[in-house]
Formats: C-alpha cells, structure tokens, sequence
C-alpha cells in the first residue's frame, strides 16, 4: 500500500512544511474580507489534491468496489482530518502561525472538491478505467 500512496504521503508532507512555515512575514488584511484571500484558494487547492491522490493511489480498489461512495467519503474524510489537523498544530505546535477557521472550511470544502473531482473524472472516463 506505501508504495501506491508514495507520491500522496510525500504531498502531505508537503502541505505540513507549507502549514508550518512562519507567517510573520504574509501582509494581513481585514478580517471581515480574510475569507476572499487568494490563500484559501491555496487551501483548496492543497486539499483537493490530497483527496484526490488519495483515491488516485487506490485506484483498483475503487474499480473493483461495489460501494464506490465509501471510498470517495474515506478520502475525503481523511483529508479533512488531516486539514483540522494542519490548522490545531499552527495553534498550538507551529511558531508564527495561527489557526484560522476560513482556512479550515477552506481545507474541507478543497478536501470535498477533490473527491468530487475523482468522482466526476472516473464516470467520465468510465471505460479507460476497467483497463486499469
């Protein structure tokens, strides 16, 4: 299983140095407009990438599944947690940091993205994926 999920476990770490680094040095802007920052964009993206990988690295089990959902809802789930998680350590471990809830609904929200993505990618090119 490690060696399918290299390329996502290698991601996660990716995102835990990006979420670690200090942000002593990123320009605040007012909170009431910190919601549009192109930084929750980064969240998304961040996130659905992971999903997707996620279900990318169990490819055939997906195939192969009867219960396709359960997989997507794991992945996503999974990255979710791994997003409120990101956000608990800028709290509480990260120096510079702090937590922000737009950023984690921007965590989930990129975490559901990604999953639907899969989702979306996989009826479509229904066919290509039995050769798989």
């Amino acid at each position: 299983m490690i060696r399918r999920q290299w390329f996502t476990l290698t991601w996660a770490l990716f995102i835990l140095i990006l979420t670690g680094i200090p942000g002593d040095q990123i320009p605040r802007i007012p909170t009431f407009l910190e919601w549009l920052s192109p930084d929750k964009i980064a969240h998304l993206i961040m996130f659905g990438v992971l999903s997707y990988l996620i279900l990318y690295g169990n490819r055939q089990q997906y195939i192969k599944s009867r219960n396709r959902s359960y997989y997507i809802v794991v992945a996503v789930l999974i990255s979710a947690a791994y997003g409120t998680v990101t956000e608990l350590l800028q709290y509480y471990v990260f120096i510079g940091r702090n937590a922000n809830v737009f950023d984690g609904a921007a965590n989930i929200l990129g975490a559901a993205g990604g999953g639907l993505v899969y989702f979306l990618q996989f009826n479509k090119n229904k066919s290509e994926n039995k050769s798989v």
